[in-house]
């Protein structure tokens, strides 16, 4: 995450997302990504912001760490990886944990939900953990 403190590394970009999307390779990947965007951006009711120069990402939140360091987030994201989807703000509540069992293939990281296509999982369920994950608010963290 970014960190207002020391200047955050993945901000939000003035990159047109379209932009980035057309330049995704394979052709498989770009076409999961054109579908992927259609979708979150009905699901979440938000316009997609490049964050960085790889991830897409709909809202933010604010948050703040124990130790001070604070900064802005999305609240659900995106980024079309050569091998595999990586959606962020997917598992961050006990529902979308829940739901997550229903997604179909994937893979799960700290942060992260990793898909290998967008043919194997439930469009349906990742519609719900991206609703779920524009409830979101501002925070404190624990770490």
């Amino acid at each position: 995450m970014g960190d207002s403190g020391s200047g955050a590394k993945t901000r939000p970009t003035d990159v047109p997302v379209e932009e980035f999307v057309a330049r995704v390779t394979p052709e498989r990947r770009r076409l999961e990504a054109q579908r992927v965007v259609a979708l979150l951006t009905e699901a979440t009711g938000e316009d997609p912001v490049m964050w960085g120069p790889s991830i897409i990402g709909w809202g933010t939140y604010h948050y703040e760490y124990a130790s001070g360091r604070s900064g802005d987030w999305m609240k659900v994201g995106f980024s079309p990886r050569k091998a595999q989807l990586t959606f962020y703000g997917l598992k961050d509540s006990e529902a979308q944990e829940t739901a997550l069992t229903r997604l179909g293939a994937h893979t799960t990281g700290v942060g992260c939900v990793y898909v290998k296509r967008l043919d194997d999982i439930d469009v349906q369920v990742l519609r719900e953990l991206a609703v779920a994950g524009m409830a979101r608010g501002d925070h404190d963290a624990t770490a």
